[in-house]
């Protein structure tokens, strides 16, 4: 191999009038794929935090506690718009579907989302 081609990873720039190389877009997505991460990242850490709401409620954990303070927080903000949507006379059903229904819903709704960026 000569000095004086290319090695197959690197990239030839061409340079403008200042000397400075010009990139160009290759057009290979990566902003794209950045962003889809982004959008799937975030689905996946809101249903963490219900689903682990859910699992904290059910076995009974000390509600004083400053994770589980947190937790609950965190679940209620991500979930307040699906509040009391189902209203079982059971507590643990009913905190399973008015937590677990958002949940399910930002995994999809985000991932569905983030296929589609990453299709761009």
């Amino acid at each position: 191999m000569s000095n004086t081609e290319p090695l197959p990873d690197q990239r030839q720039y061409d340079f403008n009038q200042s000397g400075e190389p010009r990139r160009s877009r290759d057009g290979d997505g990566s902003a794209a794929r950045r962003a889809a991460l982004v959008i799937h990242t975030i689905a996946d850490v809101a249903a963490v935090f219900l689903g682990l709401w859910i699992l904290l409620y059910l076995l009974e954990a000390n509600r004083s506690n400053i994770f589980v303070e947190f937790v609950e927080g965190m679940a209620d903000w991500l979930a307040w718009w699906s509040q009391d949507i189902f209203t079982m006379d059971t507590d643990g059903l009913r905190v399973l579907l008015n937590y677990g229904l958002p949940a399910v819903i930002y995994l999809l709704v985000g991932h569905g989302i983030s296929s589609r960026v990453r299709r761009l």
